[in-house]
């Protein structure tokens, strides 16, 4: 992997106050031979101090995120803050454009494709200008998602788990100071594994709280208040933000989703009738919904059960499924140990 990304700027980010422009990307289709993509960026900065890195819309159909960066972007002001803050609302500029989960420009899911490549293709290149310009002047990554057109999730904050004891325990307390009620754990099992950003930015040590904040690409008015109140929270507490009027987290239950049990999938294609609702707690066993067949109407539907108990955090949005769709993810509440911090090979 080249270092030497392909994306440039007229942002300078040591320069002191506060710039507005955008990323170029370099494309070349037929329509435009030597063009570029703009991908809008806001670099905050005041005198010496921490720095944030703020992304939304890594996928383009997740919109509290977007928007809550938005607001931020308008809000702060060079004496708001003691360092650097970085936005970027829409790093996916041609999926958010297309209102879709991936690029139009290549099908590239950003957050599939870390650490990307300078060479590659568009998304690669957005994903390599993440890992290679942005984490290493980084001290914490906040990175607002939600469950786009297929997922509905209740609003929530993610981390994966630290390599040592001590680093996990301060994870466990940016996920208390973001505030979402519900807080947890997961290595990425029957997600992007080791090729999300979080993943990225591990190996380089710098932490990231990622959020779900809603979902089945429409607008969760709390969720998109959680996400700006929760950035506001991180920022002040790693030192950046100024302001003292920032509002009180609320307490944070903290769970874990490290297995690929905890995430049910159709077996078959049909429609899926839901039995359960966000915030359910179920038991291992419990029927979780029916797949009824539209070429076999005349058959009985085929019950899903859940293979282990746990609570539900996000299920399909969609009612139409296809053979794999996941319909069902499940929380655990943390083990006591777990809460004190673990080692966790990456």
């Amino acid at each position: 992997m080249s270092a030497t990304t392909r994306i440039w700027s007229p942002i300078d980010y040591n320069r002191e106050g506060k710039q507005v422009d955008c990323l170029r990307l370099p494309i070349s289709t037929d329509n435009s031979a030597y063009g570029w993509i703009p991908i809008p960026v806001v670099c905050i900065k005041n005198g010496e101090g921490p720095t944030a890195v703020l992304i939304g819309g890594t996928h383009g159909d997740e919109y509290e995120g977007q928007i809550a960066h938005m607001r931020l972007a308008r809000k702060l002001s060079e004496t708001d803050v003691t360092g650097r803050v970085i936005i970027m609302p829409s790093l996916n500029f041609p999926a958010v454009e297309a209102g879709r989960r991936v690029s139009p420009i290549d099908e590239g899911n950003l957050n599939r494709l870390y650490p990307g490549r300078a060479h590659g293709t568009a998304t690669e290149m957005i994903a390599h200008y993440v890992t290679e310009v942005l984490l290493p002047m980084a001290d914490l990554v906040i990175d607002l998602h939600s469950g786009g057109r297929s997922l509905d999730y209740m609003p929530c904050a993610l981390i994966r788990p630290g390599k040592s004891p001590q680093q996990h325990e301060k994870l466990l307390e940016l996920l208390r100071v973001f505030g979402a009620p519900i807080g947890f754990v997961t290595d990425g099992s029957g997600g992007g594994g080791s090729t999300t950003l979080p993943a990225a930015a591990e190996r380089t040590g710098v932490p990231v709280v990622t959020a779900e904040l809603g979902g089945g690409a429409t607008l969760n008015r709390s969720g998109l208040d959680l996400a700006e109140q929760g950035v506001l929270r991180l920022l002040k507490h790693i030192g950046i933000l100024r302001w003292n009027d920032v509002t009180e987290a609320v307490a944070v239950r903290l769970m874990d989703c490290s297995s690929t049990d905890l995430l049910v999938y159709a077996e078959t294609d049909g429609m899926f009738e839901p039995f359960v609702e966000l915030g359910d707690d179920v038991k291992e066993g419990q029927l979780a919904g029916l797949l009824h067949s539209i070429d076999r109407p005349f058959n009985q539907p085929q019950e899903v059960h859940f293979s282990c108990a746990g609570m539900v955090v996000c299920k399909r949005f969609p009612t139409l499924v296809k053979r794999g769709d996941c319909l069902v993810e499940l929380l655990q509440d943390l083990a006591p140990s777990s809460m004190q911090g673990r080692a966790h090979a990456a």
